[in-house]
């Protein structure tokens, strides 16, 4: 390369840096002051505002998050994989390792008998010891969150994030279950 085109490219990169710079100081001059309507901050992302389009998708999806209900993001419940209190130790390790997920409602006579929640880190301890024999799902199980299906997404983030929780059990109006649902599925 010439040192002209070196030249050219150095002041593109300055020009590009000097760009962003001042798109980022508008943005924040843009917000600062008075609080802002849902409507406003909407009308902003919306605009011609210096945000790239992840920056915009991102604000976009925090301003749904507040709006959308458990409902619509759960996994219903004739998708849920759930543990018998009944399994043995093979069959439920047998279950875990089919599906790839971590974490199983535990269930008693039928689905709407939700016992708990199994984790399947909660079970290496009886392969590193061996005691395979001593297993006893009931013993292992963890506390189900139980959430009505119209609660907000966001409100259900904060409660899953301060019970250090990462599942809860999807319940309709009559307290039978509809799903489940993860913090994963929320954070999508």
């Amino acid at each position: 390369m010439s040192e002209k085109g070196v030249e050219k490219w150095r002041l593109r990169r300055v020009e590009d840096e000097y760009t962003q710079a001042f798109a980022k100081m508008k943005v924040t001059v843009e917000i600062r002051g008075e609080p802002w309507s849902r409507h406003e901050i909407q009308n902003f992302i919306q605009s011609d505002a210096e945000l790239d389009a992840e920056e915009k998708s991102m604000l976009s999806g925090v301003l749904e998050v507040s709006e959308t209900q458990v409902r619509e993001v759960m996994v219903p419940r004739s998708q849920m994989v759930v543990i018998d209190i009944e399994d043995g130790f093979d069959e439920t390790m047998k279950l875990i390792v089919e599906s790839g997920h971590s974490r199983f409602p535990v269930i008693g006579e039928d689905r709407d008998e939700v016992l708990g929640i199994l984790l399947a880190k909660d079970l290496l301890p009886f392969f590193s010891s061996g005691n395979i024999e001593d297993f006893e799902l009931s013993k292992n199980i963890r506390p189900a969150i139980l959430i009505p299906e119209s609660k907000k997404l966001n409100i259900l983030l904060d409660e899953l994030r301060a019970g250090r929780n990462h599942m809860a059990i999807v319940l309709d109006e009559y307290g039978g279950i509809t799903g489940l649902v993860t913090i994963e599925d929320v954070l999508e």
